[in-house]
């Protein structure tokens, strides 16, 4: 009779990787579909450090492009996330944020240029100050136009990573067009179509970041047909619609941090983003 080891058994367990830190999600664990999350009774999920493979998969181009590396290691270092594709977007910025922490420290390295000397150097940020300034938006607030109430909801991780992978190709069609050489009858109806293409990625957006649509006599959640009403709803509802989806969105970016240039002493906002593309910067 043969036995077989569980990773149970082996007496190297003790010394895998431990939780360094805990947070706690800033949708609370609600949007997640039955089964993606594995809540805590004390709402505190542990972060693991990356492992070799998941730095490995990170760096992985094919991967980087279609989302698998973010959704795998985040899989690997928070666990109690059983389908990362189903993250809201309100709280991808603190589970990357909580990663690159648990995994190398709080401190950051980023590069900066001085807007008004031009000076280029380095400052080192804390990302726990950055952890805990990341702002939850209100997505019980909603909207009225006349006799409807617009209810939303967050996008997931795979919506967010499909319209960025559309998105990226149409940028590059466009860029690619307006530097060829082709004749600018094809070129205009080639961009006409990449531009169309951008719109109704726009309104799929919007759409998904939708939950429902009351009137006076009905709750409408079909995403067809909230999709197919904001293709024919006036200017102005879908405006008010749109603007108020993009306020939500970006309450959960990551706030500028303020800057004084070590050349000129001029104070400045200086952006950051922290993606795959950037994850590993000032890590040793």
């Amino acid at each position: 009779m043969v036995t077989t080891m569980t990773q149970n058994d082996n007496p190297l367990r003790k010394y895998f990787r431990q939780p360094v830190i805990h947070i706690r999600l800033p949708s609370a664990g609600k949007y997640y579909p039955h089964g993606a999350l594995n809540m805590p009774q004390n709402n505190e999920l542990p972060v693991l450090p990356m492992t070799a493979v998941d730095e490995i998969t990170s760096r992985t181009p094919d991967a980087l492009f279609n989302g698998s590396a973010v959704m795998e290691i985040i899989g690997s270092c928070v666990p109690n996330i059983i389908d990362p594709w189903a993250i809201p977007a309100m709280d991808l910025n603190t589970l990357l944020v909580a990663v690159r922490l648990a995994s190398y420290g709080h401190d950051m390295e980023i590069g900066t240029k001085c807007p008004k000397c031009e000076h280029q150097y380095e400052v080192t940020i804390d990302l726990r100050q950055v952890l805990d300034s990341l702002q939850t938006p209100d997505y019980d607030e909603t909207v009225t136009s006349g006799d409807l109430i617009f209810y939303f909801t967050p996008m997931n991780y795979r919506q967010l990573n499909e319209n960025s992978k559309i998105n990226f190709e149409d940028q590059k069609l466009i860029q690619m067009l307006s530097d060829s050489e082709m004749n600018e009858e094809d070129k205009m109806a080639k961009l006409g179509d990449a531009f169309r293409k951008i719109t109704q990625l726009t309104i799929a957006s919007i759409s998904a970041s939708i939950g429902a649509i009351k009137t006076t006599d009905a709750m409408v959640t079909d995403p067809a047909q909230i999709k197919d009403f904001l293709h024919n709803c006036p200017k102005q509802v879908f405006d008010l619609i749109r603007d108020h989806a993009i306020k939500l969105r970006t309450a959960t970016d990551i706030q500028p941090i303020q800057l004084t240039c070590d050349e000129c002493n001029h104070e400045y906002p200086q952006s950051f983003v922290l993606d795959m593309s950037n994850f590993f910067v000032g890590a040793s």
